[in-house]
Order: structure tokens, then C-alpha cells, then sequence
């Protein structure tokens, strides 16, 4: 009888030890001086630092069906920014610090070039946050995915001083939405965007969207990381800063809320910055109703700031938008935003 291997069945040890090896240095690049040990072991280590009470903030989040636009343009240099930003900017909301990532990266087939341009970009991401890729998994699943397809999911942890903790508790009527413009789609509504671009309209990818970019490249506009911009704030501003939204799935409408105390809603001026051009092709393209839109996706804003309005005129200039107000009642309204050209 013809004996049979692991890999015999799909499954390439020594392909898993060859990604190791090619991404060992991205991720080293990412430590912070609280983490203990080296890539490779059973857990991660991280030597909390010294807080009066310290609040452990945590999120985990996938980059979804966006990830099929990177299997058909054969592109994956931009997938593990979407997965780490998906879960620092959740944990941020909170106010919280970015102080460690774990990716879980499942495959069909262990291609080990293609796992490091991967974690090559969820370290960058890392890097940028302000936080250490301190371990994670690499799963071949022979039979489960079709040869370079994969899935990708993350695991941030955060930490906040309890008194800093952004909750709902101090937003009031009359403060003021300040919102950060987003890079793009982010990743989103990719179901409806495949629909729209793929299945309707018959698109490649490769068309032309603008002189820099071809469709594709912009649906694949990575996420963007917020820590950089939103920490400085919290420091700054303290407890000005009355709560903060990720826009993510549900947009407008399911994601302010999320932020507001009970009886407390908001009305949002869509005219009050430049919504970008993907967002207006993509209703176009698909007939969406405008509701929708801004239920979907984030239109052009990835995260929103709640301030006390005696600070609102601090926010100036194309990093931050005047974008509505808190009211009295539990509905969210969007006036303006004509998402016509």
C-alpha cells in the first residue's frame, strides 16, 4: 500500500516554515518595548505597563468580500492594512491606545511569497498604528479554499486609564460631529460593490478611474488608520471630546447611534464636505437609493469625532469636516448630499 504525507494531502509543512522565515522580519520591525519573547512561539507576550487603572479595550474584525477583488487582480499587498484597521479603529472608539495584533490567515494552498506580501502589510499597518504584531496563525486547509484564495481575519488589544474611557455618557445636545475624511471605500458594502461593478456592469478592474489609478486599484484603496490622528486629540482635548464613531457597516445610520446616549439623535449636513468620486459612481452605476448609500458606506467619512462645541472651531482645514449636529430625539438625518455629479 502506497504510503501517504501530510502534504500528500495538501497540506506543506515546510512551506508554512518557509513563511515564517520571510515574514519574521517585517513583524520584529513592529515591536514595542513591552513585548517579551520572538515570532514562533505558542503565545505572544506583552508586559503591561505601569497604569493607575488600566481598561483592556479589544475588537476583532475580517476584511470580507473585498478580499475578492484581490484574489481577480492577483493583488494582496493592501489586504493586511484593511484587516488591522478594521480592528485599531474599533478599539480607538473607546479611546484606547493600539497595543497588540494577531492576524489569522487561512489559505488553500501555502504559497509562502504570497503569505508575506500579506503580513508584509498587516506589519506596516501595525507599525503605523502604534501597535506590535505580537503572533498569529497561518492555516493551510487543503480542499477548503481553491488554490490563492484565503481569508484574513484580526484580533487588536487596547488599553485605556478607566477616567479616559469614551463612552456615550457625556454627549449632549448641541455638540458638534466633526468628521475624518476615509480613503476610499475601506472594506464595506463589497458585496453590493461586486454586484454593482462586476455582475451589472461588467467591469474588469482594469478600466481607467483616474490618471494615477486603474477601478481596481481604487477598490482596493486600503482602510484607513486613525490611531495617529485621533490619539493626539484624546490627549489634547480630553474630555472635550465626547464620543467617537467608526463608520463602518451600516454607515451612517447604524453607526452614530452607537455612540449616543438614549433619547439623543443627530442631524448630519451631507453637503458639508466633498463626497469622492468611487461613492458617486457606485450609486449611479447601481440606481442606489440615497438612504441606502448612507447606510452602506461611509461616503467619504471613516470616523466621526462628538466634541463640545466650544471646541468645534478647532478642527479646521481638510482633515476634519463640520459635519452635523446632536438633537434632541433617537434619528439620525442626513440632509443635502446630492450624490449626483
Amino acid at each position: 500500500m502506497e504510503q501517504l504525507t501530510y502534504k500528500d494531502s495538501g497540506v506543506d509543512i515546510d512551506a508554512g516554515n518557509e513563511s515564517v522565515r520571510l515574514i519574521k522580519n517585517f513583524v520584529r520591525a513592529t515591536y514595542r518595548e513591552e513585548v517579551l519573547g520572538d515570532i514562533g512561539g505558542f503565545g505572544g507576550l506583552f508586559a503591561l505597563k505601569k497604569y493607575d487603572e488600566p481598561i483592556l479595550v479589544s475588537g476583532t474584525d475580517g476584511v470580507g468580500t473585498k478580499l475578492k477583488i484581490a484574489f481577480m487582480l492577483d493583488k494582496h499587498d493592501t489586504i493586511g492594512q484593511d484587516a488591522v484597521a478594521m480592528c485599531v479603529n474599533d478599539i480607538l472608539v473607546c479611546g484606547a491606545e493600539p497595543l497588540f495584533f494577531l492576524d489569522y490567515l487561512a489559505v488553500g494552498k501555502l504559497n509562502p511569497a504570497q503569505v508575506a506580501e500579506i503580513v508584509k502589510g498587516v506589519a506596516a499597518a501595525c507599525k503605523e498604528s502604534g501597535c506590535a504584531l505580537i503572533g498569529g496563525e497561518t492555516a493551510e486547509m487543503s480542499g477548503f479554499y481553491p488554490a490563492g484564495e484565503y481569508d484574513i481575519a484580526g484580533f487588536a488589544v487596547g488599553v485605556v486609564e478607566k477616567k479616559s474611557l469614551i463612552t456615550s455618557a457625556r454627549v449632549k445636545v448641541g455638540d458638534v460631529l466633526i468628521g475624518l475624511p476615509s480613503s476610499g471605500l475601506h472594506s464595506n458594502g463589497f458585496s453590493l460593490v461586486r454586484k454593482i461593478v462586476f455582475e451589472r456592469m461588467k467591469f474588469t478592474g482594469d478600466e481607467k478611474f483616474s490618471d494615477e489609478k486603474t477601478l481596481g486599484a481604487e477598490l482596493l484603496t486600503p482602510t484607513k488608520l486613525y490611531p495617529k490622528i485621533i490619539l493626539p486629540l484624546i490627549k489634547k482635548f480630553g474630555e472635550k471630546i465626547h464620543g467617537l464613531v467608526h463608520v463602518t457597516g451600516g454607515g451612517f445610520y447604524d453607526n452614530i447611534p452607537r455612540a449616543l446616549p438614549e433619547g439623543l439623535g443627530a442631524t448630519i449636513d451631507a453637503d458639508s464636505w466633498r463626497v469622492p468620486k468611487i461613492f458617486k459612481l457606485l450609486q449611479e452605476w447601481g440606481n442606489v437609493p440615497r438612504r441606502e448609500m448612507f447606510r452602506t458606506f461611509n461616503c467619504g467619512i471613516g470616523m466621526i469625532l462628538i466634541v463640545d462645541a466650544e471646541i468645534a472651531d478647532d478642527f479646521t482645514g481638510e482633515t476634519f469636516y463640520k459635519i452635523g449636529r446632536v438633537v434632541e430625539g433617537s434619528s439620525i438625518e442626513i440632509l443635502g448630499g446630492d450624490l449626483s455629479d
